[in-house]
């Protein structure tokens, strides 16, 4: 018995997310924290863990297929609606503009508040935080 509770608490602790020093990261932007200052503080690796969900519908490596949304792989600094391999609605093509971050949070955390019409099926996501981790990545992923 003591064996199975040591066993299902180590399992637990596995499944925190990995982001030890998120709450250090909050505390240390304030309350009410820009995108700048979480920016500041962002996670790569918390965003490669949170880019799962994205994964679904995207790659992110160089030469990536398309699935039911473009690869991802260099996009931050590129016009929106550009990867030559992808279809992407007359909205988003209308939309214009390149990705910068605030671009990419307003996206992240609405797509279809940002550019009604879109296919992108995805609510968005809600935690500023989560998102400038992932928008983090993704700069990563366009160096």
């Amino acid at each position: 018995m003591r064996r199975l509770a040591m066993v299902a608490l180590l399992l637990l602790a596995g499944c925190g997310g990995g982001d030890a020093d998120r709450a250090g990261r909050l505390r240390s932007v304030g309350p009410n924290p820009d995108l700048a200052a979480l920016l500041r503080v962002a996670n790569v690796d918390a965003g490669r863990r949170a880019f799962g969900q994205c994964a679904a519908c995207h790659t992110i490596g160089a030469g990536g297929q398309s699935l039911a949304g473009p690869n991802l792989h260099a996009m931050m600094g590129r016009a929106v609606a550009s990867n030559p391999r992808f279809g992407y609605t007359q909205a988003l093509i209308d939309h214009g503009g390149r990705w910068n971050a605030a671009r990419m949070d307003a996206w992240l955390a609405a797509p279809a508040g940002v550019v009604p019409g879109t296919r992108m099926a995805f609510a968005g996501v809600r935690d500023p935080m989560e998102r400038a981790d992932l928008i983090a990545y993704l700069q990563s992923e366009s160096r």
